[in-house]
């Protein structure tokens, strides 16, 4: 535990946060629900807020519907658990006392995307290399004198592959952009309702 403390002050202290403490703060969806809600908003916001947004998205409903024991849970985890750490981290700063939680600049290296894959989808690196398999049989075979594949023509398909990876990598350069941290009204990692208004941290709450 010291030691962990001891790293995380040294983290802290340099003014960057290392990969390994990037990766720990993204390690929980709570945490990446966290940072998502901060930044897309870019304001303060109160605990009681956060949890109710952070509740609506786990249970997939408007936050007018999330039910009092769901927010409290997600209230006790981010009081007790999830907020200190990421303060003490130095990725949030958390005022206990007023029940409010705001980003540090440290937000600024989370500027990533989350590479996750669904159960329905291939990685992106491996459609890639399917998709350079298959352009590079068809070549090949059209250089045999394969009939109907020769008809085309080298000029032809240098033309089709350079398309194809072309609107396949606009794509995936749009889907990731999509997919960064506070760009879209809900994390990518759900489909669940719109952030809804924000609730102004003024004094202490009353949980």
């Amino acid at each position: 535990m010291a030691t962990t403390r001891a790293t995380e002050s040294a983290t802290i202290e340099e003014g960057s946060l290392s990969t390994e403490t990037i990766f720990e703060t993204l390690s929980n969806k709570r945490r990446r629900y966290t940072l998502h809600y901060l930044k897309r908003l870019g304001e303060p916001v109160t605990i009681r807020d956060l949890s109710e947004q952070l509740a609506a998205w786990e249970n997939g409903v408007e936050r007018d519907q999330v039910k009092p024991k769901e927010r409290k849970r997600l209230y006790t985890a981010l009081h007790q658990t999830h907020l200190p750490k990421m303060d003490r981290l130095g990725v949030v700063e958390y005022d206990n006392d007023r029940g409010v939680v705001a980003l540090t600049e440290a937000i600024d290296q989370f500027d990533i995307y989350f590479d996750l894959v669904a159960a329905d989808e291939i990685p992106w690196s491996q459609f890639y290399l399917a998709l350079g398999s298959v352009a590079t049989a068809l070549v090949a075979i059209a250089a045999l004198g394969i009939q109907p594949f020769a008809t085309l023509g080298g000029f032809g398909y240098a033309l089709a592959v350079t398309l194809l990876f072309t609107a396949v990598a606009g794509y995936h350069t749009l889907r990731d952009r999509r997919r960064v941290v506070g760009s879209a009204d809900v994390p990518p990692e759900t489909t669940i309702p719109p952030v809804d208004e924000v609730e102004t941290p003024t004094g202490e709450l009353d949980d």
